[in-house]
């Protein structure tokens, strides 16, 4: 590997005031420092998965080791960050059965998932509610209220209403206050969680002018962090593009949702940003080549965006494709691998903004009933499973090189340091003499 652009990179980074005192923070948590994410000191590059399920499974005993497994597997493969729901609102086997009220067991699970993450070294990102109905999400949050006496129109008043906003700022402050029954620790205080994320896919369509979401962000942002300032958040967006960059929006796949790449991401208190990849939804109609030539075009856009505009990390938080495509094979899906991570590691080795991907979704041997087309299990993808290995091989490198040249800077500096101290208790004195 070349390291002339790293080097470049460490050398930009430490005559940045910031970074030294990034260099002596050795707590654990996972911060930016401009466009990169820096960890003990050193930029951070991760590769991860998605597993919504882990809380679920956690807090049923018969069914938790699948949770360890899973955290093994992944940590065998070099998977260090996972993004998993920290909600289940109604319905069955809720977490939030109603407004404020929870259901203890539900919670522990989710305290045996932060838990176990912490013992396989893998860090968390937190989703706080789903845009969809699946699990309750913002539908749920609007019959809450509409049970309480609340005109509700739209499953987006979820955005609009006080009464239904309070209940979201109650879910966030119950979450980020949990004393964690495993590890003796709050949740906000935990550096096992890397993020928290507002809203898994926000989407507002009754307002595709974006105003509505883009209120609702900054306001949730800064109740976020009114509670929790040693964590990072992000929204959980998709990537599509607003009424910010028009010139940007015919890259959207042909539907407006209301959400703004590049506004709702520049909000006080979001810290990086996050994109969606799924070529075999959003463009269906085409064939494989013409997805994989949107997928290329789609990442490099807003790599180049985050780093030109938005001046903050990106993740890719979600991408995948769906052994239900017609005439799907293992090949096209390492292919679309293969694409994405060349992205994040082309930017990576350049000191860029692409930090790491998460592929939806990881599931552990005995778990066909949460198959969705897109799940990977590990032991029975052997190609599939190389090509992640790889790419966290290729990211481990990259962080090991930065942590062995911060430790030279280090060393450099403590030498300086004793220079001068001997040069000041010696000036004016005749040495040698």
């Amino acid at each position: 590997m070349k390291h002339s652009s790293l080097v470049l990179l460490l050398l930009i980074l430490i005559h940045q005031k910031s970074f030294h005192t990034f260099v002596e923070a050795s707590d654990g948590f996972i911060r930016t420092l401009g466009p990169h994410f820096v960890l003990n000191g050193s930029p951070y590059y991760a590769n991860g998965f998605n597993a919504y399920w882990l809380m679920y499974m956690a807090s049923d005993p018969s069914q938790k080791s699948k949770v360890s497994n899973a955290f093994r597997e992944a940590s065998s493969h070099g998977l260090t960050v996972a993004r998993t729901w920290a909600f289940s609102d109604g319905g069955y086997s809720p977490l939030q059965y109603s407004p404020g009220s929870y259901n203890e067991q539900m919670f522990k699970g989710l305290d045996f998932v932060v838990a176990e993450a912490r013992k396989y070294g893998i860090k968390l990102i937190l989703s706080l509610v789903n845009n969809y109905e699946n699990l309750g999400g913002k539908k749920q949050y609007v019959n809450w209220a509409r049970n309480q006496g609340q005109y509700l129109t739209s499953d987006d008043d979820f955005f609009r209403n006080p009464v239904v906003k309070g209940y979201y700022k109650n879910h966030v402050y119950t979450v980020l206050n949990r004393y964690n029954t495993f590890t003796g620790i709050h949740y906000k205080d935990d550096p096992t969680i890397m993020a928290w994320e507002l809203i898994n896919e926000p989407r507002c369509t009754s307002d595709p002018s974006g105003r509505t979401i883009q209120a609702w962000i900054k306001e949730m942002a800064y109740h976020v962090k009114s509670i929790d300032r040693n964590h990072l958040l992000e929204v959980g967006l998709e990537g599509f593009y607003g009424q910010s960059t028009p010139q940007r929006k015919s890259l959207n796949p042909s539907f407006d949702i209301g959400t703004d790449f590049i506004a709702n991401n520049l909000v006080h208190g979001i810290d990086f940003a996050t994109v969606h990849c799924y070529p075999d939804q959003w463009v269906s109609s085409s064939n494989d080549q013409s997805q994989l030539s949107f997928l290329n075009n789609w990442l490099n856009t807003h790599i180049q965006d985050s780093q030109r505009m938005l001046r903050k990390p990106l993740l890719i938080t979600e991408f995948g494709k769906s052994s239900k495509d017609p005439g799907f094979n293992t090949y096209q899906r390492d292919q679309l691998f293969n694409i994405v991570y060349n992205k994040i590691y082309s930017s990576a080795k350049r000191g860029g903004v692409a930090a790491g991907g998460l592929f939806w979704q990881l599931l552990t041997e005995g778990m066909s009933s949460f198959g969705d087309g897109y799940e990977i299990v590990l032991s029975q993808s052997p190609s599939t499973a190389n090509i992640i290995a790889q790419q966290s091989h290729k990211l481990y490198r990259i962080r090991k090189f930065f942590a062995r040249m911060r430790d030279v800077e280090k060393w450099n500096q403590a030498r300086a340091a004793r220079r001068a101290q001997w040069w000041g208790r010696n000036r004016g004195r005749n040495i040698g003499n």
